[in-house]
């Protein structure tokens, strides 16, 4: 089987300028980077502009796997598809493969009925704007229960009722799928994989947060590396992307070292 492949996504050091964490990435061997819409006075959102970050993508040997994200994909109206196509441009002029879907995750959408046509009809006026700019969309299910897309199994029934696995993947995350207790995995439909670790004993699973979630290490009560084994052995082929969101990962002053000892550890475990 072949060897892990790794990517960072710039949540894993979201202080860092695109320009440093296309260098931290590249120190660490890894070839693959996701960039990101949410982050304050960085690029995309400070108005770098797409060839900036095609170039120093470039300049570091890297790839570009996926903008994140379209948030609230599922809540379709003129607005959300104005936001995606302005995301689908700039993922395209930057060399991104793909774009990121995030459901709305505010308790709102969740009925039974409506959450699938909801789903539907985004997914339907999503996949011409991807198609035409040969961009992938990348579904996200999130495991809070307040979530209005928590089930790949939902997720996946919507895009083949559309006949559109040519256009949209899963997002396999590994804290959503422990959140969600879902036990499939569709690796032959997945086209990123999202880590990250749970080590607070004191914390129930139905009050983990983004703020719980660290690089992955001993004591990982969501079995990163069980999930990691079974997409492998189900066909994955794709990258596990470090996505922590934990202010004590934000706030490392050598983030290389607790990155490159996460990646040992996995390595050894997977």
């Amino acid at each position: 089987m072949p060897s892990l492949r790794f990517a960072l996504n710039h949540m894993a050091a979201p202080s860092l300028p695109i320009e440093e964490f296309f260098a931290l990435a590249s120190s660490l061997g890894v070839d693959a980077v996701e960039i990101r819409n949410d982050l304050s006075g960085n690029a995309i959102i400070d108005g770098t502009a797409p060839d900036v970050v095609a170039k120093a993508a470039s300049r570091y040997g890297l790839g570009i796997v996926s903008i994140n994200a379209l948030q609230r994909f599922n809540d379709w109206s003129s607005t959300r598809e104005v936001e995606a196509k302005e995301l689908i441009d700039y993922a395209s002029a930057c060399g991104a493969k793909a774009l990121v879907l995030v459901p709305k995750n505010d308790g709102t959408g969740r009925q039974e009925g409506e959450r699938q046509e909801n789903l539907r009809e985004s997914l339907a006026a999503l996949k011409p704007l991807l198609d035409a700019a040969e961009i992938v969309g990348l579904v996200e299910p999130l495991g809070f229960e307040i979530c209005s897309l928590r089930s790949k199994a939902e997720a996946v029934a919507q895009i083949d009722a559309l006949s559109a696995r040519s256009t949209f993947r899963l997002v396999h995350d590994t804290f959503h799928h422990y959140l969600a207790g879902e036990g499939q995995l569709f690796a032959e439909l997945t086209g990123l994989v999202h880590i990250s670790g749970v080590s607070d004993r004191a914390v129930s699973v139905a009050d983990m947060l983004d703020q719980h979630r660290l690089l992955v290490g001993e004591g990982d009560r969501l079995d990163n590396a069980g999930q990691m084994k079974a997409l492998r052995a189900a066909g994955y082929q794709g990258p596990f992307s470090f996505e922590p969101f934990a202010a004590e990962v934000h706030d490392l002053e050598r983030p290389a070292e607790a990155l490159r000892a996460s990646m040992d550890y996995l390595a050894a475990k997977v």
